[in-house]
């Protein structure tokens, strides 16, 4: 099964200052010479920084040990040491950095995106030349380096997007990734062709000069989910947590499957009972696979099932509905954060 990295636990440290050191001056014609002794370097920070070709937290999957360059001794002369190199750690836009003993969140990279300066060096120590009186002409001490301070950290990824696609496996959800978007994800006539989530850019225009007002959205293509994946079914469990990110929700139902109309209310309900903040997502329903014979008449009933809800019939091989879509998903994303409506209910009174 391909390997998707979205949590890691790691140990970092900040590089330790350098240490002061105890020198006098012996030069010829220069008797009595006082003290020379430079001051240690700082020691490197530790720093996470955003990189948006990013995606995964792979690169944090095998090395589990960070540690910023100690900052280098002083020396006679009054010769400084150099300060240690800073740590720069790359993380994927959407990052949490949490506490791995307490889970206390640290930084949230999805809400503050800048660099973030974790953990300070040590400061180097002085050097005699620092303690030279009246008193004392000739100090001999000198300070140590401050050591660097460690921390276990545990970074987990919420994958950030503005539309995320979710429904049952095979609706067609990474088809309409692919016609939509420059991602390739792979595609396949069986359940769980999706084993990770996948992004892709929609281009709205703004790329003529007669079209300045264009922009990109950010779609994730999600695994599908099956009835029961809040409690651990399937492979959507693992991934329900990237949906939290996005700003709209576009659920996918299958119209050539005997299950559509109690699809949506399904997936309500799983994602309800994931986090009851999902479902007050904007969102959008697809009838997907309107090509078929057996989805004739069935995106009518769809659409009477729920007549709260925006319905659309689209489909990815004939190229029918398509075109009007890519408006309707700008609009979505354009007021992801607008409150949705009231969760369905499946037949049996179960709140989605």
């Amino acid at each position: 099964m391909e390997k998707f990295a979205d949590d890691a636990l790691i140990e970092v440290s900040a590089g330790s200052g350098g240490n002061g050191c105890a020198a006098f001056r012996r030069e010829k014609y220069v008797p009595r010479g006082g003290p020379s002794g430079g001051d240690g370097g700082r020691g490197g920070d530790v720093i996470f920084t955003i990189r948006r070709n990013l995606r995964t937290l792979a690169h944090l999957r095998y090395k589990h040990t960070f540690k910023a360059e100690n900052g280098r001794d002083g020396e006679g002369s009054a010769r400084y040491g150099r300060n240690g190199g800073d740590l720069i750690i790359p993380l994927p836009p959407g990052s949490l950095l949490k506490d791995a003993d307490s889970g206390a969140l640290i930084r949230d990279f999805g809400a503050e995106p800048g660099d973030f300066v974790f953990l300070k060096g040590g400061n180097g120590g002085w050097g005699n030349i620092h303690f030279k009186s009246s008193v004392n002409q000739a100090p001999r001490k000198a300070l140590p380096g401050q050591p660097g301070k460690s921390a276990r950290l545990r970074v987990e990824l919420a994958l950030m997007a503005d539309i995320g696609l979710v429904g049952f496996p095979n609706a067609g959800k990474s088809s309409l990734l692919n016609h939509f978007t420059n991602a390739r994800p792979k595609i396949a006539p069986y359940p769980f062709t999706t084993k990770i989530p996948n992004l892709g850019v929609l281009r709205l225009g703004g790329f003529r000069p007669d079209d300045p007002d264009g922009r990109d959205i950010i779609l994730a293509d999600i695994p599908g989910l099956i009835e029961g994946a809040s409690a651990g079914a399937g492979l959507g469990i693992q991934f329900l947590k990237h949906i939290s990110r996005t700003g709209a929700l576009a659920f996918l139902i299958d119209l050539s499957d005997d299950k559509y109309l109690d699809a949506f209310a399904i997936l309500c309900e799983e994602l309800g009972a994931f986090s009851p903040e999902l479902v007050k997502k904007r969102r959008i329903i697809l009838g997907t696979k309107t090509d078929l014979d057996a989805a004739a008449g069935r995106l009518e009933a769809l659409r009477s099932r729920y007549p709260g809800e925006r319905i659309w019939g689209i489909s990815v091989f004939s190229g029918e509905g398509l075109e009007e879509l890519a408006p309707a998903l700008a609009e979505l994303a354009g007021s992801a954060e607008s409150p949705a409506g009231p969760p369905p209910e499946t037949p049996e009174g179960r709140a989605g």
